[in-house]
């Protein structure tokens, strides 16, 4: 391989120079001057220089965006600055009592600037810069540790791979938001359905998915884009030229611009607070012409200095409050009320709505959970009723209008036979939920197909809704097992299917029947054993045979289970097409015991003798390697906190076991703590 003339090395020099400046124009500025021909041209250029010298390939290059090979798992690390999430206020009252709150603290600062930003519904990650270049990209994490994902940040075109300008500083951290444009959100919902995949609920949702793919060719095609809102300078090794330090907030956001971030247009210097509230109450409004979400707005003291002075709290930033608008409601009608069969057998009736917009989406579905919820806001078909999407997340109706009913509206009652088999439900006295109980209904064997596949279970990769449809509508499968008799040779004439795609589902399909047999347990969808149940489960029950064998007495011994699931385990081994099935499923080769356990070194067994509840979302660690974790050091995690729980680790979202955990004074961790502990 030749090494590059120096012609090649200008050139090259050149060519990124042109396509960082029309990238720079086109997603920052929105305001390209390159035509799209011209830019396809000199960027093919680079590529066939690049390919013909590797070594003129460099981190800035705009080829570089693209993707990499998927990694194994993202490291952890450590902000150098800690990355708080903020303090909430939901009227301008509270917002008053804030700023009470920080006068305290510098009674001698009577007047003060505010920035307000808009509050954009994303993910919140930290950029770090040497030199000019970016070097790392990370997630918030819990504030203290986050994840590096470098190389899915290199994919976001908004974010620049070398700061621009002179006299650039030795380090530089950048903080901002990553979202994804409302219309791109809508193309990935509808490939996602397309593909049979689960839907994002919202965009914020969608954004932090992305940010976490472990391949980034996928984080790529996503088109995410990103806000940046918070600048530091970071200390320096050398005493070289650098960048004057802003001294106010809104100088930071101007500089941001200078360095080559896009920084949201929509924001105001504020010299009160009653500035602050007219701003708020005209994007309250506006909000929804944006081709984004924001859910409120970001409020800053403006002087740098005195947001040093006030410092944080234990949890947030003194300085800084996010003023959170009300969740959306709007009025709609009822065109139907359908029931959807879950595959618990579980019928669920779903209002059919006429589409309306809430919160940037269009909402045409409701669940109404169950015949108790209906007949409790009396909803019937053809009402006008309120719909609300809490937290922008799911749509449920709220209020019924009733003084809008027309004459002769009926009364909605449940079914007395289930939609998709036409067998009679039941309705038990103990619950408020109606079921089908037909172990052949072609929906309870849809779910339980859907639900064995899925990642914490037997996670058949590439065995979607869509397949396990057509499958069923083939008459391919009529059990769980009958997965492991399917051939290539069956699934070539199914439709969109094709030899390669045959091939690797049924290698996908082979490869689930090494799986442990915690994870069979779950997969075979008991109602109520989840995945934490199931491995404990496991743990005392180490084949199928003696889980089956054993009597609601000793099931429900076995700590963290209790009655309800005892009963559920016990009553799903009694009937005679699940013992079919998992004499089939042995015969297939799947797990149905556990593995012999080694022995494990006391010296690692640091938890021992300590319970273990997790509840939220963590911010680096998935809720099934966190129990690993703590399984592996000798503890134990269970589903439910009692006054025998030693602690709670807490995430994201926690609801109510926190609350219980906090009645109970159980001690509570994050996951930083929890990896102090584990250490």
């Amino acid at each position: 391989m030749s090494q590059a003339p120096l012609e090649a090395k200008t050139r090259a020099e050149e060519l990124r120079r042109l396509l960082n400046r029309a990238s720079y124009e086109y997603y920052v500025l929105d305001a390209p001057t390159m035509p799209d021909a011209v830019y396809d041209q000199l960027y093919r250029e680079l590529q066939d220089l690049e390919s013909q010298y590797p070594e003129l390939v460099s981190p800035e290059s705009p080829t570089q965006r693209v993707g990499d090979r998927p990694s194994e798992q993202f490291n952890s690390v450590r902000h150098t600055i800690p990355l708080y999430s903020l303090e909430n206020a939901f009227n301008f009252e509270e917002l008053e009592n804030w700023q009470s709150r920080w006068q305290r603290v510098a009674p001698d600062v009577k007047q003060a600037e505010y920035v307000c930003e808009l509050k954009i519904d994303g993910s919140a990650i930290a950029l770090t810069y040497e030199n000019g270049l970016l070097t790392r990209g990370a997630t918030r994490g819990d504030g203290i540790v986050g994840e590096d994902i470098t190389p899915n940040i290199r994919t976001i075109r908004s974010i620049p791979l070398r700061l621009m300008g002179d006299h650039l500083p030795e380090r530089v951290e950048v903080r901002g938001e990553a979202f994804l444009p409302l219309e791109v959100f809508e193309q990935i919902n509808q490939e996602r359905e397309e593909n049979g995949e689960p839907l994002f609920a919202n965009p914020r949702n969608a954004a932090a998915g992305t940010l976490r793919q472990l391949d980034s060719r996928i984080v790529a095609q996503r088109r995410l884009d990103f806000f940046a809102y918070t600048l530091y300078l970071l200390p320096a090794s050398s005493d070289s030229p650098s960048l004057q330090p802003p001294s106010t907030q809104w100088q930071s956001l101007e500089l941001l611009q200078t360095l080559g971030f896009r920084v949201n247009p929509h924001r105001k210097l504020c010299a009160s607070l009653q500035d602050v509230e007219a701003f708020a109450t005209e994007w309250e409004r506006k909000r929804f012409e944006l081709p984004y979400l924001t859910d409120g707005l970001v409020i800053k003291l403006n002087s740098l200095a005195l947001q040093e002075r006030l410092g944080f709290t234990q949890k947030f930033p003194r300085w800084a409050i996010a003023l959170k608008y009300p969740a959306e409601e709007a009025p709609t009608r009822v065109e139907n009320i359908t029931i959807q069969v879950g595959r618990t057998g579980a019928l669920t009736p779903v209002a059919e709505l006429s589409p309306v917009s809430l919160a940037g989406t269009t909402v045409s579905r409701a669940t109404l959970h169950n015949a108790d919820f209906v007949a409790q806001l009396d909803v019937r078909v053809g009402d006008t009723v309120i719909v609300r999407k809490a937290g922008e997340i799911i749509p449920e109706v709220v209020r019924v209008l009733k003084e809008l009913r027309q004459a002769g509206a009926v009364p909605f009652q449940m079914p007395t036979h289930c939609p998709a088999c036409g067998q009679p439900v039941v309705k038990p006295e103990d619950e408020v939920v109606t079921r089908c109980v037909n172990p052949a209904c072609p929906a309870i064997l849809k779910g339980a197909l859907i639900h064995w596949a899925s990642r914490q279970a037997l996670d058949i990769n590439g065995l979607g809704e869509k397949w396990v449809q057509q499958f069923l509508d083939r008459g391919l499968i009529h059990t769980v097992a009958d997965l492991y008799d399917l051939t290539v040779e069956q699934l070539i004439p199914v439709e969109r299917m094709g030899k390669k795609s045959a091939e690797n589902l049924v290698k996908a399909i082979a490869q689930s029947k090494t799986q442990p047999w915690s994870r069979v347990l779950y997969g075979l969808g008991i109602r109520h054993v989840g995945s934490v149940n199931a491995q404990v489960l496991s743990e005392h029950f180490p084949t199928v045979e003696a889980l089956a064998s054993a009597d609601m007495e000793a099931i429900a011994q076995v700590y963290g289970i209790g009655p309800e699931i005892a009963r559920a385990v016990y009553e799903w081994f009694r009937v005679p097409a699940n013992q079919q099935l998992i004499a089939r499923l042995k015969q297939a080769g799947v797990q149905l015991a556990a593995a012999e356990p080694a022995t494990p070194d006391p010296k690692t067994q640091t938890l021992a003798g300590k319970t273990f509840v997790i509840t939220g979302t963590l911010p680096t660690l998935k809720r099934e390697e966190a129990k690993a974790l703590i399984q592996r050091a000798g503890g134990k995690v269970t589903d439910s906190v009692s006054k025998k729980t030693s602690y709670v680790v807490v995430g994201e979202d926690a609801g109510s076991k926190l609350e219980k955990a906090k009645t109970l004074g159980i001690p509570l961790l994050t996951e930083t703590q929890l990896r102090e502990l584990l250490a």
